[in-house]
């Protein structure tokens, strides 16, 4: 008996559990069903073209997309309108304007759409598999697609999927009608030019990934005429500077004409690529950020190249010549001139960069990217680039605080020079020969170095004479007071004045001090006045050169016997 009642009770529980388990498969299976898909709800999609052919697949976003350049290659462009969401035409119209919108999308797509098959999903919800779980779309259905966006004259134009739902159909993946509505303004900017227009009809065929035949034939004769462009600019530049008496214009036209033919001849072809003919986009998404960044690198280094073609003369005119007090200020000037040649440097940089990634619209492609590698790109950057940022950063440095002048005359490494320019990296002396010494900026600030004219340009040069101890102090001052009375260079009222400097067993040193107005003044002064010096004292005191002296053990000079 109670065996049996066992057995019941176990078969009880059985049958329990396994309706529980119907019921919970049931719920779960029949859920998904109840669940909205994903789309937008329309009347009916393109009543006016007919039932669709099998050859045009519209369940995934890459479907649609292989469906359209599939049939436009092969010119069936009336049956490629299917993939189009044709509302906003009139449905006896659509298969008509459908075909032409069709043809017209094609063209510009070949042009200046570069597909990524990898970004575009296979799945019916769009859910992008590869996705990290931080991104916002992982896992997420979608509705919408960005193909590609293009920039017109008035605002940018996507190139837009859509999944949509007629309430007799299933729901479809075609070309939103936001779209198709601006497929005759992008044709008329991205279509065909006047050039291939007119090119025979054998040349268009496609011979490789959009890549037609007469595009082999055309891009070599581009880069001639480009390059014949560039030739006449630049000898016309070299003949209009030659031609005007002007120095600085001279220099200017010599330093900037390479970098503006540059520029004219990457515009005309920029131009003539919009307008006359139009490459495919295997070509022109090369070609055409190219030309871009040509166009804005080269007017940047034709301005900065004017820039420095002017302060090079005006560094060859005045610097070395206003070493006097009174020009402090325009040395002053110079500095400024030139720490701001280093400003518009970088900002022009800067701004360029900016205006290419603004054009080819790579902010939104490498936006994030760039943030997320900013800190490994810093570190990266200092280690490679430490040399060359610690170069920027002085030279910054010098800007700010000053420490050097252009024109400023300064002793550096045992070398009087003058500070002839400071550029980014490294700084060019004229020394007093004409040699130039080219030190880095970031060298020449951790080493000591004398200015001489940081407060004013006066200089006090000495020089020292080592004399015998029979020398008279007071008649050498004498002589040397009249003497920097005859110097031109000599200023009566700064310091003027004769030491004795260190004496010795033998000899005594005397030094004589004059200042003059500036530095190459005072070395002028000093050569001349020391050489006059030495003149005197040898026509009038011949003895006072050091001689030697003997000296017996008794202190007196011992007698030399003379030979019989």
């Amino acid at each position: 008996m109670t065996f049996a009642l066992s057995l019941r009770g176990t078969v009880l529980l059985f049958g329990v559990a396994l309706t529980l388990s119907l019921v919970l498969t049931a719920v779960t299976t029949a859920q998904p069903e109840g669940d909205p898909v994903l789309a937008f709800e329309i009347e009916a999609l393109n009543p006016g073209l007919g039932d669709r052919p099998d050859a045009v697949a519209l369940q995934t976003p890459r479907d649609t997309v292989d469906s359209f350049l599939r049939l436009t290659t092969s010119g069936r462009y009336r049956d490629a309108a299917h993939t189009l969401n044709l509302s906003g035409v009139d449905v006896q119209l659509q298969a008509e304007r459908g075909a032409r919108l069709a043809r017209m999308l094609a063209e510009v797509i070949q042009r200046r759409v570069v597909i990524d098959w990898g970004d575009l999903p296979d799945r019916p919800d769009a859910i992008d598999d590869d996705l990290p779980e931080s991104h916002p779309f992982a896992g997420k259905s979608r509705r919408s697609i960005s193909l590609a966006e293009l920039r017109t004259e008035q605002r940018p134009v996507v190139i837009r999927l859509n999944r949509v739902k007629p309430n007799d159909g299933d729901p479809v993946w075609v070309f939103a009608d936001q779209t198709v509505k601006e497929i005759p303004r992008l044709h008329r900017r991205f279509g065909p030019g006047w050039i291939e227009r007119n090119i025979p009809p054998g040349l268009t065929g496609e011979i490789a990934d959009g890549l037609r035949l007469w595009e082999i034939f055309a891009l070599p004769l581009v880069l001639l005429v480009g390059a014949g462009i560039y030739f006449v600019v630049s000898r016309a530049v070299g003949a209009i500077g030659t031609r005007v008496s002007i120095p600085w214009i001279n220099r200017a036209a010599d330093r900037t004409r390479a970098p503006l033919a540059l520029a004219i001849s990457a515009i005309v072809l920029q131009y003539a690529s919009q307008t006359l003919f139009t490459f495919s986009s295997l070509i022109s998404t090369v070609l055409s950020p190219l030309l871009l960044a040509t166009i804005i690198f080269s007017i940047t280094f034709a301005v900065l190249n004017a820039i420095d073609a002017t302060l090079e003369v005006v560094t060859e005119r005045y610097v070395g010549e206003i070493d006097a007090e009174e020009d402090s200020e325009r040395r002053h000037l110079y500095t400024n001139i030139y720490a701001l040649r280093r400003y518009v440097l970088l900002t022009a940089v800067v701004i360029s960069i900016l205006l290419i990634l603004i054009n080819l619209n790579l902010f939104d492609n490498i936006g994030l990217s760039l943030l997320a590698s900013a800190g490994v790109a810093t570190v990266v950057l200092g280690i490679a680039g430490q040399t060359v940022l610690g170069n920027i950063l002085a030279s910054l440095q010098i800007a700010i605080a000053k420490p050097i002048r252009i024109g400023d005359a300064v002793q550096y490494e045992g070398r009087w020079a003058y500070v002839e320019s400071i550029y980014y990296t490294y700084i060019t002396l004229r020394c007093w020969d004409q040699r130039r010494l080219i030190v880095p900026v970031k060298h020449f600030i951790s080493q000591p170095f004398e200015n001489w004219t940081m407060i004013d340009a006066k200089s006090t040069r000495t020089f020292t004479l080592e004399l015998d101890l029979s020398a008279e102090p007071q008649i050498l001052r004498e002589v040397f007071e009249n003497l920097t009375k005859e110097d031109e260079d000599v200023m009566p009222d700064e310091m003027l004045r004769v030491t004795v400097e260190e004496y010795s067993q033998t000899t005594q040193k005397i030094s004589f001090y004059a200042t003059a107005s500036n530095p190459t003044d005072a070395w002028l002064m000093h050569v001349r006045l020391s050489e006059k010096m030495g003149d005197w004292i040898r026509e009038n005191k011949p003895e006072w050169w050091p001689s030697l002296r003997l000296q017996g053990a008794n202190g007196k000079a011992p007698q030399i016997a003379s030979e019989s």
